[in-house]
């Protein structure tokens, strides 16, 4: 099954390290970010895990929640926890998926036969509150993932839901935005934009970050 950006992300019930989930019921109101880990006890998924689980906080600030799946045992994965919290000086407080049949790991296409058919890639996926993929994102097993770009891919997803910008290469909480291209009323432009903006092209307007 291939999942594409505006597919509603398929429901499924797993056993968890914090008990059974239902998980659109789990996910609630909230946005989630599912990824998947290619087995427990292996070194760069431990730093993967450990810088998540501190950035707990940082989660919260945006509504937002991890859910990690691979495809070990619920055993496993609390033996590998205490890993994580030993060698990464955290707590881990998310729920890690038990997939031993890999059928939610199918079920979102984190197996790829020519990657490797016996392992999950490192596949990321934002959902959004009405359960909605917002992005996605494929690593290989060998590659660690960058999760301060993952808080930045939520951050721009939640700013241009709630404003008619779109977000320049590398742009940052904070920096300014792009007005998108299908805005051309003058009156509408500065209603929206009271702060201004700075014209570069007519497709490429550059204003302050609205909600700031």
């Amino acid at each position: 099954m291939s999942l594409l950006i505006g597919d509603v992300a398929p429901d499924f019930e797993a056993e968890t390290t914090q008990g059974p989930i239902h998980f659109h019921e789990w996910a609630g109101d909230d946005w989630v970010v599912f990824f998947s880990h290619p087995a427990d006890f292996t070194p760069v998924c431990t730093t993967e895990l450990g810088y998540t689980a501190k950035l707990k906080d940082e989660f919260a600030k945006r509504g937002a929640k991890a859910l990690v799946i691979s495809v070990d045992s619920v055993e496993d994965h609390k033996g590998w926890i205490r890993d994580i919290e030993e060698t990464q000086n955290t707590s881990v407080q998310f729920p890690i998926i038990a997939d031993p049949k890999r059928e939610v790991a199918t079920l979102y296409n984190m197996i790829h036969p020519n990657a490797d058919p016996k392992v999950t890639v490192r596949a990321v996926y934002v959902i959004d509150p009405n359960k909605k993929i917002r992005a996605s994102i494929i690593y290989p097993p060998s590659a660690g993932r960058n999760f301060d770009e993952i808080l930045r891919l939520i951050d721009s997803l939640q700013l241009t839901d709630g404003h008619k910008v779109a977000t320049p290469v590398n742009w940052q909480d904070g920096e300014d935005v792009i007005i998108v291209p299908s805005l051309t009323d003058p009156e509408e432009i500065k209603k929206l934009f009271p702060k201004g903006h700075t014209e570069v092209k007519p497709y490429l307007r550059y204003t302050p970050q609205p909600n700031k």
